[in-house]
């Protein structure tokens, strides 16, 4: 099973606002780069939207290493899903859960792959989150061209 490296972020000027979301994929020696954006959302929805494009983008299953500066997205994929899912995609307080339908999408890219959650600081020097970073606002950038 092939061993893949990814590095995501969002971004949002303004939440809500226009958004972008960037994500880094890493295979052996190779380095791919994805981003895009979208002209009002949220961060919580880019950065989950970073996560979902960057596994999409895989064309087999993989063991991956996952890092976010997001602990939305890494504890609702390892501490809140199973969870959601039990009590019809609410949360505690009973009521559906935010981004329902892409926290749907990604819990099945999730069951292709054999994952590893990992979260990082955002803008902390990290270099791959850094580069998720500038890959997130240049998806905000062209949205504004």
């Amino acid at each position: 099973m092939k061993k893949v490296a990814i590095f995501t972020d969002g971004a949002c000027r303004g939440n809500p606002g226009p958004g972008g979301w960037g994500a880094l994929l890493r295979y052996d020696s190779h380095e791919k780069t994805l981003h895009g954006g979208e002209s009002y959302t949220t961060n919580n929805r880019m950065e989950l939207t970073a996560a979902i494009k960057a596994l999409q983008s895989l064309r087999e299953s993989c063991q991956i290493d996952l890092t976010t500066d997001s602990e939305y997205v890494r504890k609702g994929v390892t501490e809140w899903m199973q969870k959601w899912k039990r009590n019809d995609w609410r949360g505690s307080n009973k009521k559906p859960v935010k981004n329902k339908e892409l926290w749907q999408v990604l819990d099945v890219e999730v069951a292709k792959h054999v994952m590893t959650w990992h979260w990082v600081k955002g803008h902390s020097g990290h270099r791959e989150n850094e580069m998720a970073d500038q890959l997130a606002n240049k998806g905000i950038d062209e949205l504004e061209r």
